[in-house]
């Protein structure tokens, strides 16, 4: 596994796809400063265009004419990495590298993105028996220190992962607007942890890195293959193409599931399956989400 560190962004992405990545988070940036900031500046009479949100109703009613509050700006957005550290995060993605390695080359890049505009990056990390919070600073060091604990995390004998625990920490723990980056597998969250996604999109943007995981039935015939969770799997299961069809059927619907709730709730989905496509990958999740919105 390679030494996570902000250094290695620079070295092998493209710049022009640098420059992309940083125009198009750009975007994402002015949505959360077009929202308000946390301290009111003043008030001011209502004009086209305002939010009605902001309307004072008794102001208003003393003053006779419709007044609103105005936040002052937030200068810079604060970025929280959600990330997956469960075992099955040390399964094998389609590149034949970890999902782990995968995984930190995902949240390298959200966190050099985010130390180039000098913008506040936190960390929610955990799995079933564990949760790590770090609260969200600027600067490179504090970057590569949240990078360094999540490689120390992430092994096949952690626990298994529990996105739903990680998703409601980050939410209880993050009151200013944020951009909340989760960096998970293709399962997750499942559909039935919807009510808990809408939450946090209420209050935040939100975007999710899926990690994809290789598929057993495209190895070789007679490679032993090994489930994080189940153990080695039986000869038959890989072998057999009707059931390889069925397997293969069954893990797409459950990514269509997680894809159709995801969108229905506005949230920006990445798929990577390659430490090498995670630049590009985000880039045309952004470019996508731009056209939306």
């Amino acid at each position: 596994m390679h030494s996570p560190g902000l250094e290695a962004i620079a070295a092998r992405v493209e710049l022009p796809v640098m420059r992309r990545l940083l125009s198009q988070m750009e975007g994402r940036h002015g949505s959360l400063r077009a929202g308000r900031g946390m301290d009111l500046l003043d008030m001011a009479d209502y004009k086209p265009g305002d939010d009605v949100k902001d309307i004072d109703w008794l102001v208003s009613a003393r003053a006779g004419r419709p007044v609103v509050k105005r936040f002052e700006a937030t200068a810079n957005v604060q970025v929280v990495l959600v990330v997956d550290i469960g075992r099955s995060m040390g399964a094998l993605a389609p590149s034949g590298e970890t999902k782990e390695e995968v995984a930190l080359a995902a949240c390298e890049t959200v966190a050099w993105l985010s130390t180039m505009r000098g913008d506040q990056v936190g960390l929610v990390a955990g799995d079933s028996g564990r949760v790590r919070q770090v609260p969200a600073r600027s600067g490179k060091s504090h970057a590569e220190l949240l990078l360094r604990r999540i490689s120390e995390d992430i092994d096949l004998a952690s626990p298994s992962s529990d996105v739903a625990r990680l998703l409601e920490r980050a939410l209880a723990a993050t009151r200013r607007r944020s951009l909340v980056v989760l960096v998970t597998d293709g399962t997750s969250p499942e559909p039935v942890h919807e009510d808990l996604v809408k939450r946090l999109t209420v209050r935040h943007e939100m975007i999710v890195m899926s990690v994809t995981d290789a598929d057993p039935t495209s190895l070789p015939r007679g490679t032993e293959v090994i489930d994080v969770d189940a153990g080695p799997l039986p000869d038959f299961v890989t072998a057999d193409a009707e059931l390889a069809a069925q397997a293969r059927e069954a893990a797409a619907d459950r990514k269509g599931q997680v894809s159709r709730m995801l969108g229905r709730r506005g949230v920006i989905q990445v798929e990577v399956d390659a430490v090498a496509d995670v630049p590009r990958a985000l880039v045309r999740a952004l470019e996508r989400g731009s056209r939306v919105r």
